[in-house]
């Protein structure tokens, strides 16, 4: 069920917005999996202004929240600093919410806008890893610097950078592993890493992305919650949005961390990884057309 068909479902039948009417709008939204917080903050806006107007009708409920919703969203960025070369991305994220074939899907966009992409395999800890990016690499037609099974992660990323410099890369993708077991080694580890870019790239990372997957649900607000507290996320791409019945998540986790959210995978294929926009993203939710 799309975010329109819970909204819609919430007041058919209503003449006014009353605290029924309140309470099944709140219910469609926690189970878009908005979160509570956001929920509520969005329900308490709502609140105060339909106190001025009870009998107003759906399509001018609808029009108040896609007001409140949107407002909630960081407003899109620039996906990249060109002016900076390398530019170079960190991308972080639990194993199995799409962060190799994100990095992949990123790779091919850049390369046909014409600019020269380098990958670095610093996942050395998961056994498909290398292979999985080796093999998107191949498929975008880009570069990877790797190293074996267990080598230092920080060690690829120096020699990703410095790779980039030395063969006048425009972006320098670079993986890491997915783990969250143990909050101060991935701390570590991601600081190691950091530090050993900015011996080549002195202001680099540009860009710490965090990728989620939106079919987690809730447990992409912990992952939030937990690599937040790890490093300084400076952007969000969010898998698996191939629909808007959970499309709460990207409203969400903007919301609660104030992290913009740069990109969406709409898709398995290589081309299904959309530069995000807010108007057009808000636009879907309230689409009724929207029916996935």
């Amino acid at each position: 069920m799309s975010f329109f068909q819970r909204i819609s479902r919430a007041v058919i039948g209503k003449s006014r917005v009353d605290d029924d009417t309140l309470d099944a709008i709140e219910e469609a939204l926690v189970e878009s999996d908005m979160g509570v917080d956001t929920t509520l903050k969005v329900i308490d806006s709502l609140e105060e202004r339909v106190a001025k107007d009870k009998f107003m009708s759906f399509d001018e409920l609808v029009g108040l929240l896609r007001e409140e919703i949107g407002a909630l969203v960081d407003e899109s960025v620039e996906p990249f600093d060109f002016s900076k070369k390398p530019y170079v991305i960190l991308v972080v994220g639990v194993n199995g919410v799409g962060k190799t074939t994100t990095i992949g899907k990123l790779a091919a966009m850049l390369t046909r806008q014409g600019r020269k992409v380098l990958l670095g395999a610093a996942d050395t800890f998961r056994a498909a890893a290398v292979d999985q990016l080796t093999i998107w690499a191949e498929r975008a037609g880009v570069d990877i610097v790797k190293q074996s099974m267990g080598s230092d992660p920080a060690s690829v990323a120096f020699d990703t950078v410095k790779a980039a410099v030395a063969r006048g890369a425009d972006v320098a993708i670079i993986d890491t592993a997915g783990r969250l077991h143990n909050r101060v080694d991935l701390m570590n580890e991601l600081t190691k890493i950091r530090n050993v870019i900015r011996k080549v790239v002195p202001d680099g990372p540009h860009d710490v992305m965090l990728i989620l997957d939106a079919s987690t649900g809730q447990n992409a607000f912990a992952q939030a919650r937990e690599f937040a507290r790890a490093t300084d996320i400076t952007s969000l791409t969010v898998t698996k949005l191939d629909g808007t019945a959970k499309g709460g998540v990207v409203v969400g986790v903007s919301d609660q961390f104030h992290i913009p959210v740069k990109f969406i995978g709409v898709g398995e294929g290589i081309d299904d990884l959309k530069v995000f926009n807010k108007q057009e993203f808000v636009a879907q939710l309230f689409s009724p057309d929207s029916l996935k």
